[in-house]
C-alpha cells in the first residue's frame, strides 16, 4: 500500500533587499542610518518628524518613514516607497505614511530636482526659532550657516495637498526652511 505523502506548502518570502534595485537598497541603508543618527543626537519629537530621499533613477518616487515607528526602530526594510501622488509603491510593514510627511516631502521632491534628501525635524532650537517673529538672528558664527533660510508660516497640520504650492514658493532656492 503506497500512501502519497505531501509536504506542507512552504511560502518563500523574499527579503526587501531582493525586491529592490541595488541603488535603492543602498539609499534605504543610508536613509535608515540617517534616522538612527537623528535619534542618537536627540533631534526627534517622537513620531512627528520625517526624513525622505529620492529613489535613485526616478524623479517621482521617494522613501519615507512608516508613520508610528520611532526613528531608532527604522531600518532599511521598513521604509515606505511612495510616489508624488501619494500612491504606496512598496511597503513591507503594516504602517502607513504620515499625511503631513507626504505633503511636505512630495512638494520639495516635486519642485526641487537638485534635492535628493529632505529632513523635517522638531528640534528644541528649531521650534524656538520658528516661534520668534524675527526668525533666526545672525548673532553667532554658527547662525551664519543658515542666514538665508526660508520661512513658511504655520497653517495647521500640513496634511492638505494644496499647501504644497505655498511650501514650494516659500522654499524657493533656499537650502533650508523653518516651518
Amino acid at each position: 500500500m503506497n500512501a502519497a505523502v505531501s509536504a506542507p506548502a512552504v511560502q518563500i518570502v523574499r527579503s526587501v533587499q531582493e525586491q529592490v534595485s541595488p541603488e535603492e537598497w543602498q539609499s534605504r541603508v543610508n536613509l535608515a542610518a540617517c534616522y538612527r543618527l537623528t535619534a542618537m543626537y536627540g533631534m526627534t519629537e517622537m513620531i512627528a518628524n520625517h526624513i525622505s530621499c529620492r529613489v535613485p533613477g526616478t524623479e517621482d518616487q521617494f522613501l519615507i518613514n512608516p508613520y508610528g515607528m520611532l526613528y531608532e526602530e527604522i531600518d532599511a526594510s521598513s521604509l515606505v516607497k511612495i510616489d508624488l501622488d501619494g500612491n504606496t509603491l512598496f511597503n513591507a510593514s503594516d504602517y502607513s505614511v504620515n499625511a503631513a510627511g507626504f505633503v511636505i516631502h512630495s512638494a520639495i521632491h516635486m519642485a526641487r530636482h537638485d534635492v535628493d534628501c529632505v529632513a523635517h525635524t522638531h528640534t528644541v532650537a528649531g521650534m524656538a526659532v520658528s516661534a520668534m517673529e524675527c526668525g533666526l538672528l545672525p548673532v553667532a558664527q554658527t547662525c551664519m550657516r543658515f542666514l538665508h533660510v526660508a520661512y513658511h508660516d504655520f497653517e495647521g497640520i500640513a496634511d492638505n495637498p494644496e499647501e504644497r504650492e505655498r511650501l514650494i514658493a516659500h522654499l524657493g532656492d533656499h537650502e533650508a526652511m523653518v516651518l
